[in-house]
Parts: structure tokens; C-alpha cells; sequence
């Protein structure tokens, strides 16, 4: 079992596209994908939660993990698996 992860992100962000895929490699089969292109309110609710306005914006759990920067450079150290076990 995964810890539950959230992605705030658009339709057409080739990264959030990204991270989505590098999730599913590592096991991930749910993910809550928020579409804050077509709900503003869940936009203002990312921007009040992480302080960035740039998507994908990816949590686990309850941490706040980033972009897909952020993703790809856990996965890098070898922190990413371990933390999605929860």
C-alpha cells in the first residue's frame, strides 16, 4: 500500500504529465489529481498551501514534496520509494 498522494495540476503541463508516470513507475496506482485549470478555487487553495503558483505541486501524505524537480530529485537519492511506503 502507498500513502495517499494529491497533484495539483493542469491538462496540458507536460510535467505534471511527468511525474504522474514516474509515480505509476514506482508503484503508485491512485492518484488525486486536482485540476486547478478549470477550478480557481482549488488554484487559490495550492497557492495557500505550498506558496507557489507553478504546477504540478505534489503531495504525500502530508508533505509537501514540490514540482517534479523536487519529485525526480528524491526518486535520484533513493527517498522517494521509502516515502510513498509511508
Amino acid at each position: 500500500m502507498t500513502a495517499h498522494v494529491l497533484i495539483y495540476r493542469t491538462e496540458h503541463c507536460p510535467y505534471c504529465h511527468r511525474a504522474e508516470a514516474l509515480l505509476r513507475a514506482r508503484g503508485v496506482t491512485e492518484i488525486e489529481a486536482v485540476r486547478v485549470d478549470v477550478d480557481p478555487a482549488r488554484r487559490d487553495e495550492m497557492v495557500s498551501r505550498t506558496g507557489r503558483r507553478t504546477v504540478p505541486q505534489i503531495f504525500i501524505g502530508s508533505t509537501h514534496v514540490g514540482g517534479f524537480d523536487d519529485l525526480s530529485a528524491l526518486d535520484h537519492e533513493g527517498r522517494l520509494v521509502p516515502m510513498l511506503a509511508g
